[in-house]
């Protein structure tokens, strides 16, 4: 596939800002004590990036003034249940923000905007990922371990922005948790989306060149192009990258978003320092982007088979 840029900004950053309330919400609704006024920041924070990805997520379409009728096939698109609630969890997190500055107490004894975060965040990304695990046609994203990453990546980029946040403001009971959590979701993360990399490198796919041009033959080359020109089709579902370009890719983005952040972490673990948890987050940002980018463009559509393999 070709990934649209809009979308990596929009899935990368979206899950990070869930990744975030998500690790409020729950040391919150764990009696954590932490300042108001930091808690505050963060989930303004996090409305923001969401703002900002629901924005990306606006450059992907044709016609942006019509985007409120994607909410119209809730009953059978994945993506209108993502547009339903996206803006829900947004308003949710604003409401806590907003009762935040009014003195209002969230944790154990007003527990219900923590716990509706955390139940809009996983819905949310139930919704993303099934965007993409219900195309049976495209393999390499239906299998389970599509919703596992994208909750595991999405937790993992929040909690080392949480853990990032609380050590440089000096909120050491939340980074007694969070600094923790984020080392063992990272390398949790980090095992599923290797799996995810080795099932998807061992596929067998269903669409073969016989069943893509309906000649049934046991030896069978493609030639040419099945288009002389572009097309949609040869501009939408290709990326053009050479095996090259992904494997580097690949590499980059699990070192960047999976060792190093998980090195740095370990490190700040064990000598209690501020910086290492900058340095992960550094590292993190842009290996999520890779990571995401080369989530779409490691998929194969079918119809890639008769458009753009040449032999």
């Amino acid at each position: 596939m070709n990934p649209a840029f809009s979308v990596v900004i929009f899935t990368t950053i979206a899950g990070a800002a869930q990744g975030l309330v998500v690790t409020l919400a729950l040391a919150l609704l764990a009696g954590l004590a932490i300042a108001p006024g930091f808690v505050s920041a963060s989930l303004m924070l996090a409305v923001v990036m969401l703002l900002i990805g629901l924005a990306a997520s606006f450059a992907h379409l044709g016609r942006p003034e019509r985007a409120w009728r994607a909410v119209l096939m809730w009953r059978t698109s994945w993506l209108s249940r993502e547009v339903i609630v996206l803006p829900a969890f947004i308003g949710v997190v604003a409401l806590w923000w907003l009762a935040l500055r009014a003195g209002i107490d969230m944790g154990k004894s007003a527990p219900l905007l923590p716990l509706a975060a955390i139940v809009l965040a996983a819905l949310l990304w139930y919704c993303t990922a099934m965007i993409y695990a219900c195309l049976r046609f495209i393999q390499e994203w239906a299998q389970p371990l599509t919703l596992v990453n994208f909750t595991l990546i999405g937790l993992s980029s929040g909690l080392v922005l949480a853990s990032a946040l609380a050590a440089f403001a000096g909120e050491s009971a939340l980074l007694a948790v969070t600094g923790p959590a984020a080392l063992v979701v990272t390398l949790v993360a980090w095992v599923t989306r290797s799996l995810a990399l080795r099932h998807n490198a061992t596929l067998k796919h269903k669409s073969t060149l016989q069943s893509a041009t309906g000649i049934d033959a046991s030896r069978l080359v493609q030639k040419s192009m099945g288009m002389s020109a572009g097309s949609f089709n040869t501009r939408e579902f290709f990326h053009g990258r050479t095996l090259a370009v992904l494997k580097n890719v690949r590499l980059g983005f699990i070192v960047l978003c999976f060792a190093l952040p998980a090195l740095f972490a370990l490190l700040a673990l064990v000598t209690g320092s501020l910086w290492p948890w900058a340095l992960a987050l550094l590292c993190q940002v842009p290996g999520l982007v890779a990571e995401r980018w080369f989530f779409f463009a490691q998929a194969k559509h079918p119809q890639n088979l008769y458009y753009q393999v040449v032999s």
